[in-house]
């Protein structure tokens, strides 16, 4: 039988939550999960005329799981009936049987999926839902789809891409004023919990924002990370730490000056290099993934540029990580902690690859698309499902009995998975 642990903390942090399923992190897995992905969950479905569908969002939603992203249509497993759906889409966790009667229409990207098991929030590049004004930031019935009216957000801004529920209030982030922003999870208004002022946007990038953020177990503190220069004044370019009280959060002192100097790519959307972040499940370090080709020349081992990297918490003024793992030039896009693993994914095509320069450098192992660190070492473990992917998903969802993917690919460990796919504990 499959069993979870929770740290005694995380309990009491996730209650003040309500009936939300527990985050990510508070789940703690014996061993690696499995290479080889269930069969029963339902696949994105190509339409003819329209781009390739992504996942970039999923959610525990009770018995369900909901996912959003950019799709106009889902498949069984069995390949062989079709849902028109949305860019969301619910389906029974334990059978992948996709669920009829939730079948919202929303007429844009949805970036990220939250459940308490009753209601579902929705945040992305939307404007309507079933037809009805809502912008970026939607709440929905679980049973039946509809917009519940009385949520009714009042930021400016035209995309959510994370969100979490915390402590009564409802956290989210983007490219919106304010980029982070704490909300009543009932009404959509602010709940004047985070005052922090985010300022600025890196040179010759594109959207100024919060891309994702994480909220450790405990409830202390919370790391962001995206398109930002400065928090209330202070350089913070890239990440930046809150610490967490019961009626506000103040900034942190944590900074890690590497942040400061760019990757190698020249590319807008690549200045913000830090894609996702995730906490242990002790809430002690937490890991950071990241994109933008190489570290420039003289700071291997300090810039995090295409890796994942360790931090611990307690340290605010780190003068390089704990440990990195580098890709070798291929991006890293999302990160996961579960106490036997790190797991990431992308495009890479290696781990253990400092020397590497778009090559495979002396010591790399093969890790098609993503793979699982070892959170002492910061060294590959074997797991190894070969999942090629052309972006690479942006979330990697632990629960109590294995890892769910999401993505824009369509093979895991060598089978048909297309956009969903979870690889269970043995």
């Amino acid at each position: 039988m499959i069993r979870r642990t929770l740290l005694a903390a995380t309990t009491a942090a996730v209650a003040l939550a309500g009936t939300v399923s527990p985050a990510s992190a508070d789940y703690v897995h014996p061993t690696v999960v499995s290479a080889t992905a269930v069969t029963y969950t339902p696949h994105l479905l190509p339409v003819t005329g329209q781009e390739k569908p992504v996942a970039y969002g999923i959610a525990e939603a009770g018995s369900l799981m909901v996912v959003g992203g950019k799709f106009a249509a889902v498949e069984n497993s069995a390949r062989n009936t079709q849902y028109t759906r949305s860019n969301v889409v619910a389906f029974d966790a334990a059978t992948g049987a996709v669920d009829p009667n939730f079948a919202p229409n929303v007429n844009g990207t949805v970036w990220a999926v939250l459940s308490d098991g009753v209601s579902v929030w929705l945040g992305g590049e939307f404007t309507t839902v079933n037809g009805t004004p809502r912008a970026a930031l939607a709440k929905l019935d679980l049973a039946t789809g509809q917009l519940d009216p009385d949520f009714r957000p009042t930021f400016t801004g035209k995309r959510i891409t994370d969100m979490e529920l915390r402590g009564g209030n409802l956290f989210v982030s983007g490219s919106v004023t304010p980029r982070l922003i704490a909300l009543n999870p009932v009404t959509g208004k602010s709940t004047n919990y985070l005052s922090q002022v985010i300022g600025g946007r890196l040179a010759n990038s594109d959207n100024a924002q919060v891309f994702k953020f994480d909220i450790s177990p405990d409830g202390q503190h919370l790391v962001a990370v995206g398109n930002f220069l400065t928090v209330d004044n202070q350089p913070r370019p890239r990440v930046f730490m809150l610490d967490l009280g019961e009626t506000g959060a103040t900034l942190s002192p944590w900074n890690y000056d590497s942040l400061a100097i760019k990757c190698t790519s020249n590319r807008a959307n690549a200045q913000a290099y830090v894609q996702d972040v995730a906490f242990s499940p002790d809430s002690s370090w937490f890991a950071l993934a990241a994109f933008g080709y190489m570290y420039q020349s003289g700071y291997r081992g300090n810039m995090i540029c295409d890796s994942v990297s360790r931090f611990e918490t307690a340290n605010t003024d780190p003068f390089r990580p704990t440990w990195i793992n580098y890709t070798g030039g291929d991006s890293l896009k999302s990160v996961a902690i579960t106490g036997a693993a790190v797991y990431v994914q992308g495009h890479s095509r290696w781990l253990d690859n400092p020397f590497g320069q778009d090559s495979k450098g002396p010591g790399a192992v093969d890790r098609l698309g993503g793979g699982a660190v070892d959170p002492t070492t910061g060294l590959a473990l074997s797991w190894n499902p070969v999942m090629p992917q052309q972006a690479g998903g942006y979330q990697i969802l632990p629960t109590a009995n294995g890892v769910w993917f999401v993505t824009d690919g369509s093979r895991f460990g060598g089978k048909y998975h297309r956009g969903i796919r979870f690889a269970p504990l043995p």
